[in-house]
């Protein structure tokens, strides 16, 4: 690629992030920022702690999403003067530095474009994922195991922090269900595509006839609670039982009885968290996920509510949503947007963002029709 075609393809970046800041408009988010900081540097903040949870948040991901655009506009601007360097001086070296640099980033400016979709009630939030066996036995189990790596590697490729919470292990192989937390701004708009159930097709690793095998695995994936959520969880509601966390095969993993288990006594809901150190440590965790299940089950039930006043009683949510083939081909496809890919090992890897970007899309063209 010639130091003019690295320019004309930089002059197309900057028009997408032109496009892309009339958008998130940066300006308005500085005037926010100071009236924010103002609250802020307020004595009496804390008084008020379910406003001052607010404020802080706020004042964190604007400042955040104002300090991206801002280091993408430098990285535009410095890689400009770098092809320009490289063009005066006919250094290859220097432009195939500035070739590399340029394809980071169209990925980031991508990335930000599809972030723009993301307008829902909840998108901005924190991501809580559970992942459970279905269908096919200790297949099924070993398949929820290898989607659970694969969301945990996605994270840690975009250095978002990931937290799990619980981990129910399968006899033979695999786990029967996992719960974890992804916290990133609008990790939850990002991932939100991913529920449903997904399905995995190949020669089973244990069959001994060596027959080919088709199992499943449900992907659910709800908003972390903020404290202004107002789901209040009386005592009297809630039933707490404690119990020694466990390994794969059962073996126990800890001497004390410290992992949690919450019930919900008015709705049944069950969750529970054994990966902290203390037993008040996996009661607040527990309590965290709880409150996410709670806040989903009243927005869902308010959109039911609509769905039946409008008379839309179709959704797709929930519904089996994507393949991964290991025999006799290979290939991952996405049923509701079409998008595939030829490379198994790289998805089940965490390469994932193409799934994610082409879900969002397409659940942006199903709410415009």
């Amino acid at each position: 690629m010639t130091a003019a075609d690295l320019l004309l393809e930089l002059a197309e970046l900057d028009r997408a992030l032109t496009s892309i800041e009339s958008v998130l408009d940066p300006d308005a988010k500085r005037a926010e920022i100071a009236q924010l900081s103002e609250q802020v540097s307020a004595p009496d903040l804390w008084d008020d702690q379910e406003n001052a949870q607010r404020v802080t948040s706020r004042l964190s991901r604007l400042q955040a999403e104002v300090d991206r655009l801002a280091k993408l506009r430098g990285r535009i601007e410095d890689l400009g003067v770098l092809v320009e360097l490289a063009e005066e001086e006919n250094d290859a070296a220097t432009l195939a530095e500035a070739q590399k640099d340029l394809k980071g980033l169209t990925g980031d400016i991508d990335a930000l474009e599809i972030r723009t979709l993301l307008s829902g009630e909840y998108d901005q939030r924190d991501a809580l994922v559970t992942i459970r066996s279905e269908a096919g036995g200790v297949d099924a189990a070993d398949f929820a195991a290898m989607l659970l790596r694969m969301y945990l590697r996605w994270a840690e490729r975009h250095g978002y922090a990931a937290e799990v919470y619980d981990t129910s292990y399968a006899e033979e192989a695999g786990i029967k269900s996992a719960t974890f937390t992804v916290r990133e701004p609008f990790a939850y708009g990002m991932l939100s595509v991913e529920q449903g159930t997904h399905r995995l097709v190949r020669i089973s690793p244990f069959d001994n006839q060596g027959r080919r095998q088709t199992s499943f695995a449900g992907v659910d994936v709800l908003p972390v609670t903020e404290e202004a959520d107002h789901i209040d969880i009386p005592e009297a509601d809630i039933r707490v039982d404690v119990f020694r966390s466990s390994g794969p095969g059962g073996q126990s993993v800890n001497t004390t009885d410290s992992a949690v288990r919450i019930t919900h006594l008015p709705t049944g809901l069950v969750v529970s968290c054994q990966n902290e150190k203390s037993q008040l440590q996996n009661k607040v965790a527990a309590m965290k996920v709880l409150q996410s299940r709670l806040l989903e089950r009243a927005r869902a039930e308010k959109e039911a509510e609509m769905r039946e006043l409008k008379g839309d009683g179709g959704n797709s949510w929930g519904a089996q949503m994507r393949s991964y083939v290991l025999h006799p081909y290979q290939m991952v496809k996405d049923l509701r947007t079409e998008h595939e890919v030829g490379n198994p090992e790289a998805v089940f890897d965490g390469d994932i963002d193409g799934f994610i970007d082409a879900g969002i899309r397409w659940r942006r063209q199903q709410g415009e029709r």
